[in-house]
């Protein structure tokens, strides 16, 4: 799941993160469970997970997803979260997110 570009620029950036998720609105998690990404060599999965995860939503965006390096700890079902160094990059007009962890907002 991503959402389509804006802009056309090179790189993960918390500018190009901030152009799609607006920082003064509240986001919610919608993932119970992480989703693993494996890494892929000569087109196949080798098992070796390589990154999490989970998806969002914010009013007003279709639900996206967030990859964590590390493995996080996801807060319940439609809790507020924030993210720590929360970056996006653009490619072929689809947005990736990342971030390095979560927290939820009380």
């Amino acid at each position: 799941m991503a959402i389509k570009t804006k802009h056309k620029k090179g790189g993960y950036s918390a500018t190009t993160a901030t152009a799609y998720v607006n920082p003064t609105k509240p986001i919610y998690s919608l993932s119970t469970e992480l989703e693993t990404q494996q890494l892929f060599e000569d087109g196949k999965p080798t098992g070796e997970i390589i990154a999490y995860k989970a998806t969002f939503v914010q009013e007003g965006l279709e639900p996206f997803q967030v990859k964590f390096e590390d493995k996080v700890k996801l807060p319940e079902f439609l809790s507020l979260v924030e993210f720590e160094n929360f970056e996006a990059i653009e490619v072929h007009y689809n947005v990736y997110f990342r971030a390095t962890s979560i927290k939820e907002v009380k």
